[in-house]
This record gives structure tokens, sequence and C-alpha cells, in this order.
């Protein structure tokens, strides 16, 4: 009489399958990963310009959006510095060094609004904010109340890549306050995602 389950040459044969399909979809989960980290930066940074934008067309007055680097990528902390490689962001109405975890408030310096570490969602991802010519780095874009870009050398575009498989993205922003993101590698002209 034969009992039922199975054997042990049955469950070494399906955990081996099983291992050799895992095997096979490993570079593709590991190019995956990198481009959600790609996706996750690239829409917080855009999100955060979209907000800051917002904010200064709903109080009618100038807000700054401005990329930090923090000791601890995952917390907001007051060791916070300006940067054009960072991932993490503050919108204040005045300049967020040394204040990035301070309370949002309408009277009290930096005058924060939202800010966002960048976090294990875009760990390793390179940043890179620069002005309108593409060379010259940057860290800040200011808005007014019609939400157009009002201060000199603003944050123009950002890439946010991470390696050569990953695909790369890049966050556009005009004078008039449009915040658009794209792909770089896209060359067709009819193309919605062509930056």
């Amino acid at each position: 009489m034969r009992s039922r389950g199975f054997s042990l040459i049955e469950l070494m044969v399906t955990i081996t399958v099983l291992a050799l399909i895992l095997m096979g979809a490993m570079p593709s989960i590991g190019t995956w990963l990198g481009n959600l980290k790609v996706r996750n930066s690239a829409s917080s940074i855009s999100d955060g310009l979209q907000q800051a934008r917002a904010e200064a067309i709903r109080r009618n007055e100038a807000i700054s959006f401005w990329l930090v680097s923090l000791p601890d990528q995952t917390t907001l902390s007051n060791d916070c510095a300006l940067s054009s490689t960072a991932g993490s962001w503050v919108v204040s109405m005045n300049s967020p060094v040394g204040a990035c975890a301070a309370a949002a408030s309408t009277t009290v310096a930096p005058r924060l609004v939202a800010a966002h570490p960048v976090g294990d969602g875009g760990a390793d991802v390179t940043v890179a904010a620069f002005q309108a010519n593409g060379t010259t780095a940057a860290n800040q874009v200011t808005f007014d109340g019609f939400g157009r870009v009002i201060n000199t050398g603003p944050i123009a575009l950002v890439n946010v890549s991470k390696n050569a498989t990953v695909k790369s993205l890049r966050i556009v922003v005009n004078t008039a306050g449009s915040v658009r993101m794209c792909d770089p590698t896209v060359v067709s002209t009819t193309d919605p995602r062509r930056c």
C-alpha cells in the first residue's frame, strides 16, 4: 500500500526546477528593481517641484524647491546642506540649510511647506541638477504667485540615473513653471516621452 504525498525525489526535482527558473529571472529582476528606484526618485523630485509651484500659486507668494543632502538618506535632519546631486528635497520660503527637519510653518524660518528624504526607494540612484545650459550645477528653483520661475540660475533639468543597464529619466522645468518628466533616450519626435 502506497501512502499519499510526495517522495523525496519528486520534491528535489521540483526544487531544482524552481531554482533554475529563479536563476534565469534574476538579471531581469535586478534591472526591474533599478528602474523602479530611478522612477521613484524622479517621481518624488517631480512631485516636490509641482508641490512648490502649486503652493506658490495658492499663497500668491514666492516658494522655493531645494535639493538637499542628508547624513542619513532615510531621515530628515537639521544637518542638511544644499546639493545639486542629492535626491532629498525641501519646499520652503527661505533656505532650509540647518533646518530641514523643522515643522511646517508659515511664520517660523525657514517657513517650511514640505520635505522628503530620498530614503530606501531612491538609494544608489544618481541625481544631477543643472541650470538651463545643462552644465552649470543648480540646487534650487523659486516659483512666483503665477507659478513662473523667478530666480537666477534655477534648476532647469534634473537627471536621475543608476547605471548603464537601467533606464535614466529627466525632469525638465521651463521658465513658465511647467514640470515634466521625460526619457532622454527617446529620439522619435512623435513619442510623448521624448525630452
